[in-house]
Parts: structure tokens; C-alpha cells; sequence
């Protein structure tokens, strides 16, 4: 299999009020196309920041990260803001829509950075809303949405691009039991029906176990995956 994404040996520390915070502490993994795995740990292991640094939102302070092939440590912000638009998907905990523009605008918004026209736009952005079972909204914004309704806008936001792999940062945090079983069951049909690696952060054991790769994360280390996984 070919990676889309990986870290190896990565490191990642901050500074805060003088004291420099050790969030990741030589982490190697590797999303393969087709993959869909968790990275799964409490509060505070890392697991956000490990998915910031797969898809290229952060850099490493030390070890390599490669998304698409390409070392981010080699590339302008603007070249990884490219590789980032054309590779990875991204699927947040608070949706993170525009709350003024339509479910139809939100989702096409990844593809201004591309350079398609508007009526281009629209038209694969209506697809990918339908794709995920949302045609009948368009023009509805996210406040006159449901919060399972507002995490597929998300979810086509992320796919309009045809990326290779989706990060996907607690997805069913913010839905009940019925909506967050509903979004994954979508996530698990994008990764079956079109081989979109899929990576869920979480620190639920219900949606990790749907996954067919666990990754656990535990003060800023990986722990070793099972043989044969």
C-alpha cells in the first residue's frame, strides 16, 4: 500500500506561560490509502495534535511528516496549503461552517483555493451535499440545520475536494448516540465505497471499535499497535 500521510519519529512541544509542554514525543504512524483507523487517548495524550501534524495544519518541531509524499519541512506555507487542499479532508468536533453562508456555499468553499469558477463550484459542491444525503438543503444555513445535518455539511466540505484520506477530530462529540452512529456509518461508506482513508480521533470506545485499526496515545507516545493490524 502507498502512504497518503505519516509522521516518523515526530516531536512536538509549546511554550506556555514559560514552560515548554512536551505534546508529542517521537510518535511514528503511518494512514495508508484505504486505511480507516482510530487514534484513541484521554484528554491532553496528543491525539489533536498528532491529526494537526498528519494533515499539515502544523509542523513537527522535530522528525519528518510526509502528506501526499511530500516533507512538509520543505514547503512554503503556501505549497503545503496546496498539498493540504488536494490531499486531506477534515472534519471537526464544531463543524466549523461559516454560520451566514448556505450549506451549498460552505461546502464549496474549499474549491476557491482551486480556482473554479462559481458555477463549478456549485455543481460539485450539490454532488458531494448529496452524496451525503443533504441534496434537499442547499441553501439552508447551519442554523436552520440539525446537528447530524450540520456534521454532513462538514463531511462534503471535506470530501468536495476528492481527497485521499479524511481527519475526522471527534466526530460525533458534539451528536447523540442515534447522529454519531449515523455519521460514522457514513464515514465507514466513503472509506468502502470510494477507499478514502479515514482517520477518527476520539476518545470513545463505541466508535473506535468500529474502526479496523486502534491507535492509542498515552502522554505524547504511541503504544504499540497488535501484530497483524
Amino acid at each position: 500500500m502507498t502512504a497518503v500521510v505519516e509522521a516518523l519519529d515526530v516531536t512536538k512541544s509549546y511554550e506556555l506561560d514559560g514552560v515548554t509542554v512536551e505534546a508529542l514525543c517521537g510518535v511514528t504512524l503511518t494512514v495508508d490509502r484505504g486505511d480507516y483507523l482510530s487514534i484513541v487517548g484521554p484528554s491532553g495524550s496528543g491525539k489533536s495534535t498528532l491529526m494537526h501534524l498528519l494533515g499539515g495544519i502544523d509542523r513537527p518541531s522535530t522528525g519528518t511528516v510526509h502528506v501526499a509524499g511530500r516533507d512538509v519541512a520543505e514547503l512554503s506555507e503556501d505549497d503545503i496549503a496546496k498539498v493540504r487542499n488536494a490531499t486531506v479532508g477534515f472534519v471537526f468536533q464544531a463543524f466549523q461552517l461559516l454560520p451566514r453562508t448556505s450549506a451549498v456555499g460552505n461546502v464549496a468553499m474549499p474549491l476557491v483555493y482551486r480556482g473554479l469558477r462559481r458555477a463549478e463550484r456549485r455543481r460539485l459542491a450539490t454532488l458531494a451535499l448529496e452524496s451525503v444525503g443533504m441534496g434537499h438543503r442547499l441553501e439552508h444555513r447551519p442554523s436552520q440545520l440539525s446537528g447530524g445535518e450540520q456534521q454532513r455539511v462538514a463531511i462534503a466540505r471535506a470530501l468536495v475536494g476528492d481527497p485521499e484520506v479524511i481527519l475526522a477530530d471527534e466526530p460525533t462529540g458534539n451528536l447523540d448516540t442515534r447522529r454519531g452512529i449515523e455519521v460514522m456509518e457514513l464515514l465507514e461508506r466513503l472509506n468502502s465505497e470510494r477507499g478514502v482513508a479515514v482517520v477518527v480521533v476520539t476518545h470513545d470506545a463505541d466508535v473506535a471499535a468500529r474502526t479496523r485499526r486502534v491507535v492509542h496515545v498515552r502522554d505524547g507516545l504511541l503504544e504499540p499497535e497488535p501484530p497483524g493490524t
